[in-house]
């Protein structure tokens, strides 16, 4: 039966982890998998999380399944995180929503669920998107279209070549937004540039579907959620897929949210039940600790603080890496004006340099990241930033 199956290429990223892991260069850089790490390269359990893993060992009393949707107390605690505490359709009852095996889980879950509202519906993504996208949502049977984005020849958004193509998408179509820390370029819509998206959305009727993996690490736990709150508040329906990977550390416990802001309560039922449904007819019962974990963060005031306390250390921190990173670009003599670094946010850049110089790089310095040029900016660190500098400069 299988050797009918072609043989597929690995993933581009992961199959730069395992080049990564062979290779015996002492001095290699990673900036590949977007993952966050420390000054020592290490990807570290939270403060905030390991108080709350030592709770949930104390408290937890059974290994039975838990309740189809997931976690309650974490999709309230979410909910209000993303949207608000006195967000108007949560008051007004009108969000359905499900606990998910990741970001990915939940983008799937809402995928199929757009399937069987109309399986002839386009998902437009933007130009760039992160990678897994468009395997995720096309897997399910949705058409993708793209939409312009990113300008690497002036290292910023194509804001107007953006609207002109969301002022033609049809009644009916998504349009998939990055709610915070665009992956992969790190460019991020202004908040008057969300005020027009929202106007465009509400002439062309189309449906937002927010992708927000990176709370937090843009501006702010507030500042980052400006755009998802304000289509959120301002249209009778929005998606929202949601990652608890990054800002709480959580990458391996698969920790997501899938949401559905319908027009009404009667609405918000039918989408709870179709969502459940889904997600029964894909893995059945979602996981508990990760959520468990979460949501005891979310809960406890105590933990909460600190919980937001390590969210603004690693933003922070990556601020200053890019401003390190920009500096030593400058001091080693760069030809290329990479200023545009420090205005991009989140965990991810866009360098704009070709893939044949990406390529030099890896091969002739042991530096690692994808050809699109996109790098994780938590890989650097103190004591590599030369040495990444110094290898980029060599080849521009």
């Amino acid at each position: 039966m299988f050797e009918v199956l072609p043989y597929l290429a690995p993933d581009p990223i992961l199959g730069l982890s395992a080049a990564y892991k062979e290779d015996t260069n002492p001095n290699k850089i990673d900036l590949g998998v977007g993952v966050y790490k420390d000054e020592q390269g290490n990807t570290p359990i939270l403060s905030s999380v390991a108080k709350a893993q030592k709770l949930l060992l104390e408290r937890e009393t059974s290994k039975t399944y838990i309740t189809p949707q997931g976690n309650q107390g974490f999709i309230d605690g979410m909910l209000s995180l993303l949207l608000g505490k006195n967000s108007p359709v949560l008051l007004a009852d009108r969000v359905a929503a499900v606990q998910a095996p990741g970001g990915c889980g939940a983008l799937r879950i809402l995928s199929e669920l757009l399937v069987r509202c109309n399986d002839n519906a386009k998902v437009w993504v933007s130009d760039p998107t992160w990678a897994n996208h468009i395997p995720l949502i096309g897997s399910a049977g949705l058409e993708i279209e793209t939409y312009p984005y990113f300008d690497k020849a002036s290292a910023g958004i194509r804001f107007d070549a953006m609207m002109d193509t969301l002022r033609q998408v049809k009644k009916g179509d998504i349009v998939l937004l990055h709610g915070c820390c665009h992956n992969p370029t790190g460019a991020d819509l202004t908040n008057a540039q969300w005020d027009e998206v929202l106007a465009v959305a509400k002439e062309r009727e189309f449906l937002p579907f927010i992708d927000v993996a990176y709370l937090g690490f843009g501006e702010g736990l507030e500042e980052d959620a400006y755009g998802m709150r304000l289509l959120v508040e301002n249209l009778p329906e929005v998606i929202v897929a949601a990652s608890c990977s990054k800002n709480f550390g959580l990458y391996r416990e698969r920790v997501g949210l899938a949401a559905i802001i319908t027009q009404d309560t009667a609405t918000r039922k039918i989408a709870q039940g179709q969502i459940q449904s889904i997600a029964r007819a894909i893995y059945s019962m979602p996981p508990s600790y990760g959520g468990a974990l979460v949501d005891l963060i979310l809960s406890d005031e105590a933990l909460n603080n600190e919980w937001v306390s390590e969210v603004n250390e690693m933003r922070d921190r990556m601020k200053t890496l890019r401003e390190l990173l920009v500096k030593n670009l400058h001091d080693n003599g760069s030809p290329k004006d990479f200023s545009f670094v420090n205005n991009q946010k989140g965990m991810f850049s866009f360098l704009c340099i070709t893939p044949e110089q990406v390529r030099e790089v890896r091969e002739k310095h042991s530096v690692y990241f994808v050809d699109s040029s996109r790098v994780n900016i938590a890989g650097i660190n103190k004591n590599n930033v030369e040495t990444l500098a110094k290898a980029l400069v060599s080849v521009l």
